[in-house]
C-alpha cells in the first residue's frame, strides 16, 4: 500500500507497508549500482579489445594545446595505461558513482557530464605536454564533489555518504600533487577542483530526503487521536 506526501514542494510516493517500504531505498541503490558497474565493466571490456587484439589505444589520449590532442577529451577516460592502472580506478567508479547517483540523482545529471568534459578541457590547456589517459580526473571530480556537497548539506544521507567516502578514500587528496611523471595529477586536481565547486553551486538540487516515519511513530498518533476523540 503507498500514500503520496509532498516535502519541500515536491511529491512523494511513501510505502506504508513496513515490509515493503525496506525494499524501496534498495531498489534506488541497486539501479544506481547497477549504472556504475556498468560503466566499469565497459572500461575492463575496452583493456581486454586492446590487449588481446595487440592494440595501442594511449594515442587517443588527451595531448595538451594539440588538436589532435582534442578527441582525448571525450576518449581518454575510457583509456588505461594497464590492467593495474585500470584496477585502481574500478573499485573508486564503482563505489563513488553509486553513492553519487544514489544519493544525489538530480545532481548527478549535471555532475558527470561537467566533470568529463571540464577536467578534460582543463589538461588539454593546462597540462604538460604528454599523453593523459584514464578515468581518473573523473573520479576525483566525483568524489570531492560527494564529499564537500555532503559537508555543505549537513543532513543526515548527505553526512553518511560523505563518511563513507572520506574513510575509504581520504586518502586520495594527496593525488592532487604531482608525483611521478607517468601520473597526470592534472587530472586529478582538475576534477577535484571542479567537483568542490559544482559542489557549491548544486548543493540545494536535490531535496532532502522525507523524514522517516516508523511503525511505532505512526501507531502512536492513532493511539493519540482514538485517545482524544473519546466523549
Amino acid at each position: 500500500m503507498t500514500s503520496i506526501s509532498r516535502h519541500h514542494g515536491l511529491t512523494y510516493k511513501t510505502v506504508s507497508d513496513p515490509i515493503l517500504s525496506m525494499f524501496v531505498p534498495s531498489i534506488h541503490l541497486r539501479s544506481a549500482f547497477v549504472a556504475a558497474l556498468s560503466f566499469s565493466l565497459f572500461l575492463w571490456l575496452i583493456k581486454l579489445v586492446e590487449f588481446f587484439g595487440g592494440l595501442s589505444f594511449f594515442r587517443f589520449g588527451i595531448y595538451p594545446r594539440q588538436l589532435e590532442g582534442l578527441p582525448g577529451i571525450l576518449l581518454a577516460p575510457f583509456i588505461h595505461g594497464s590492467f593495474a592502472h585500470l584496477f585502481a580506478n574500478t573499485a573508486p567508479i564503482i563505489v563513488i558513482g553509486t553513492l553519487l547517483l544514489y544519493g544525489y540523482p538530480r545532481s548527478a545529471k549535471v555532475v558527470l557530464p561537467v566533470v568529463y568534459l571540464g577536467a578534460g578541457s582543463a589538461v588539454w590547456l593546462f597540462a604538460r605536454d604528454a599523453y593523459h589517459i584514464g578515468a581518473s580526473g573523473l573520479t576525483f571530480g566525483v568524489l570531492f564533489f560527494v564529499f564537500t556537497v555532503g559537508v555543505l548539506r549537513w543532513e543526515r544521507r548527505a553526512i553518511a555518504i560523505s563518511l563513507i567516502v572520506f574513510f575509504l578514500y581520504g586518502s586520495a587528496i594527496w593525488g592532487v600533487l604531482p608525483s611521478t611523471q607517468d601520473v597526470s595529477f592534472e587530472s586529478h586536481i582538475s576534477g577535484a577542483l571542479i567537483g568542490i565547486v559544482l559542489a557549491f553551486l548544486l548543493q540545494h538540487r536535490d531535496p532532502e530526503p522525507p523524514p522517516k516515519q516508523y511503525s511505532w511513530e505512526r501507531e502512536a498518533e492513532t493511539d493519540d487521536y482514538e485517545w482524544r476523540g473519546r466523549p
